[in-house]
């Protein structure tokens, strides 16, 4: 970290950054543990090329989440896109405990019912390093045709990360959400990109939202995302249904909400994802 970006680290948060430890995770940003002259420790992270409006969308969606008073989410101690960096408050890493997956799921349900003005997000801002857009819209049967679906069939078929034949399907799945989506519900608020690793639990064993891709959707796109890839617990889903059930069929619906982040992952990653898409949409034929 060059000596500019310390200097603005440091008047953002007025203490001086005294030393600084490298954490591994994150396959875009550089992460840190930051202690100051204060005696704080922080988190900080940068991006040595970050999209426009990269730290401020995420620090955005962060008190977003953290407005909720559901899960904890932590606190933004300072941000800016130029020099690019998040400060973040530093949360000690513990345990599980008994009582932290189903209290991740019940607040988990009270997050997604603090709802969202609209699906999407009012200030736009696009969602992850694949640029996907947010313009807020009606429905969520628009939202995830237009703003998610038919730009990653676009992006899978320019970059060739999709068999023609796959990103065909991906469009035609885009124009059956009506068939496919269940009955309609309100949009809530999402954490985006709910997998194992965006979930710190603490030396008291609570569950703690990181790295959001923060927007109104659908819920069970959140509940798809956490079963894609594991990492929580049956005690936590069955708490959630308990405050907040789920629409009958649910289940059918899994692979259509894993669709975005599966392609998502094909383009980026290639390898299994490419036929754990072609297996997504298999089930959606």
């Amino acid at each position: 970290m060059d000596d500019a970006l310390l200097t603005a680290v440091a008047a953002a948060l007025g203490a001086e950054v005294v030393t600084l430890a490298g954490l591994s995770g994150g396959d875009v940003a550089a992460a840190y543990r930051a202690d100051l002259d204060d005696a704080r420790q922080v988190f900080l992270k940068t991006h040595h090329d970050p999209p426009t409006g990269f730290f401020t969308t995420e620090a955005t969606g962060l008190r977003w989440l953290r407005d909720a008073g559901s899960v904890p989410v932590p606190e933004v101690l300072a941000v800016s896109d130029e020099p690019p960096f998040l400060a973040l408050e530093w949360i000690d890493e513990g345990r599980p405990i008994a009582a932290t997956e189903a209290d991740l799921g019940r607040g988990l349900a009270a997050v997604h019912r603090a709802s969202a003005p609209s699906f999407g997000r009012e200030d736009r801002r696009t969602t992850g390093s694949r640029g996907l857009p947010n313009e807020p819209c009606e429905t969520w049967v628009e939202f995830y045709a237009t703003q998610r679906l038919l730009p990653l069939a676009r992006l899978a078929r320019d970059g060739r990360a999709l068999p023609e034949t796959a990103v065909a399907d991906l469009e035609r799945v885009a124009g059956r959400l009506d068939e496919l989506g269940g009955p309609p519900e309100p949009p809530a608020r999402l954490h985006g990109d709910l997998w194992a690793g965006n979930r710190l639990v603490d030396r008291e064993g609570r569950s703690w939202l990181i790295d959001p891709a923060a927007h109104g959707g659908h819920r069970e796109f959140d509940l798809a995302m956490m079963r894609l890839f594991g990492g929580f617990g049956a005690a936590c889903f069955e708490a959630y249904d308990e405050i907040h059930p789920l629409a009958g069929g649910w289940e059918a619906r899994v692979a259509l909400h894993q669709l975005a982040p599966l392609v998502v992952h094909a383009i980026k990653f290639g390898g299994g994802y490419v036929a754990s898409t072609e297996r997504a949409l298999a089930q959606l034929a």
